[in-house]
Parts: structure tokens; C-alpha cells; sequence
């Protein structure tokens, strides 16, 4: 698996398991089962992003088929964190000419659908995208609508699987299930660094359980001490062999965002 995806885990390492057998015997390990231990390490990762305020961002995503022809779109990226929510997520389409002015605002939450809109200037109306519709091509990328919203803990059951190494980390696997009927996968399987509790691949399967993507996330960087970025993500669907390679930079922290920002009438102003 190469080491060169809006979440990061707190690891269950094999020496902890020995240090829990030995300090307690087997009854200790037995006292928490699989599902309690992945419900843990997901919250326990969510807790760690938590308390960044608000950032902004710039990617270049790049769309390759099968026969490996390319081409490439520049997008802002802006994101706010709400009290007792999910966050709220902008993407705004700068280039080519045909996409500029398309924004995409997401509304996550933890115990209801995300609510996501999507505005097209050549309409000059903004899209509603329904809850049974996320599973569908987000401007024609390997990433569904639904892999663009912040994955929260609440909305998936979670597994601790094993402890593996994956390329320069050594990683806990967990598998996730997802709560939603509409949700076009029937489950995920998350490798996440035991050190820096990093999302380092994601594989993802439809439902009739085929592994239809991979997700891979490399090039990472520390911001303000403690919060984690990716510097490049990459989607392959396996069935298709089309790819999506997100390449983000300028990350900042801190900005004058507000709540405001992040409204159907923002999302037809923005530029």
C-alpha cells in the first residue's frame, strides 16, 4: 500500500493489548468488546481536530480517466467550526471557465442528514442536493457528495479491527458502518497512524459490498502546533479506473469567517 480525507484516530496498539493482559489477564482485554474499542478510538481522534476555529485553503484538483488523460480544476476551500454541529464547508470554483463561480456549501451534522447545496451560475439558482442523492459524482470527480462532508462519529457504528503497519506508519484499522439508508456505501475500512492519529487510506465499498474506492492521504503538515493537513488526497475507483488527486496549499488559520459566510444567500455572492 502506497503512503504517499470535511479525520484522524487514537490508536490501539498490540503493546497496549499485552500491557492490558498482563496487568489484568485475559478478563481486561474481554472487558471492552470490538465495537467499544472503535467507538473510542473515533472519538477520541474526533477530540484531537477539535478547537480549530475556522481556515481557509486552495486546492487544484486534478481528474484523470482511465487512459490517463488529465484535466485540472483550482477551487477555494472555506471551513468554520460550529458549537455543538457539524461544520460548515465552502468550495468555490475559480478555474477552468467553463466551472468558475460553481460553489458548493455543506452543512454537516451528527445526528441528521447533511444538508448541501449547490450553486450554478449559468442558472443563477442554487441546487439543493437531497440526502439520497449524495452518493452521486461531485463535478464529475471520483468524490461523491457524500465524501466531501465532515465524517462525524455519531453517523457510523465502528469496529476496531487490527493493528497493521501501512508503509512508514504503523496503523490501527477500524471498519465503519454507515447509520444513513441513502449512504452509497456499505461500509469502510479507515487505516489511521498510531502516533498522530492521521487518516493515512480509506477503502470504500458499495452495497453490494464490492470495494469500489480507495482514498489515500499523503504529504501532511502541523499548523499551529497541533492540527494535522493533508497536502495531497487521492481517489481511485477501482471499477471505472478513473482517479481524483486533491492537491491543497495556503492553509490558514484563524480568519475573519463568521457563521454569515456560510449561507444559501453567501453562496450566491461568492466570487
Amino acid at each position: 500500500m502506497r503512503v504517499a480525507l470535511p479525520h484522524p484516530m487514537l490508536a490501539v496498539s498490540a503493546i497496549v493489548l499485552a500491557a492490558l493482559v498482563w496487568a489484568g489477564g485475559p478478563s481486561a482485554v474481554l472487558a471492552e468488546s470490538a465495537e467499544e474499542a472503535g467507538l473510542r478510538i473515533a472519538t477520541d481522534a474526533r477530540e484531537r481536530q477539535k478547537g480549530y476555529g475556522n481556515l481557509t485553503a486552495n486546492l487544484k484538483m486534478t481528474l484523470r480517466n482511465k487512459r490517463g488523460q488529465e484535466s485540472t480544476r483550482e477551487v477555494r476551500l472555506k471551513v468554520i467550526e460550529v458549537e455543538g454541529d457539524g461544520d460548515r464547508t465552502m468550495f468555490v470554483f475559480d478555474r477552468p471557465r467553463d466551472v468558475k463561480g460553481t460553489a458548493f456549501l455543506v452543512h454537516a451534522h451528527k445526528n441528521e442528514p447533511d444538508d448541501q447545496w449547490l450553486y450554478l451560475p449559468a442558472l443563477k439558482r442554487v441546487k439543493r442536493i437531497s440526502s439520497s442523492k449524495q452518493s452521486g459524482s461531485f463535478m464529475g470527480s471520483e468524490f461523491s457528495y457524500e465524501d466531501l462532508s465532515a465524517v462525524e462519529v455519531e453517523k457510523y457504528t465502528h469496529r476496531y479491527l487490527r493493528d497493521e503497519a501501512c508503509g512508514d506508519f504503523q496503523c490501527t484499522v477500524l471498519e465503519r458502518v454507515p447509520l444513513s439508508e441513502d449512504s452509497g456505501y456499505s461500509r469502510q475500512l479507515v487505516w489511521l497512524d498510531q502516533e498522530e492519529l492521521r487518516t493515512i487510506q480509506v477503502q470504500y465499498f458499495d452495497r453490494r459490498d464490492e470495494h469500489l474506492k480507495t482514498m489515500v492521504v499523503d504529504e501532511f503538515a502541523q499548523y499551529l502546533d497541533r492540527f494535522w493537513r493533508a497536502g495531497t488526497v487521492e481517489m481511485t475507483n477501482h471499477l471505472t479506473g478513473k482517479s481524483t488527486v486533491l492537491n491543497w496549499t495556503d492553509y490558514e488559520f484563524g480568519t475573519d469567517l463568521d457563521e454569515g459566510d456560510f449561507t444559501k444567500t453567501a453562496l450566491k455572492r461568492t466570487r
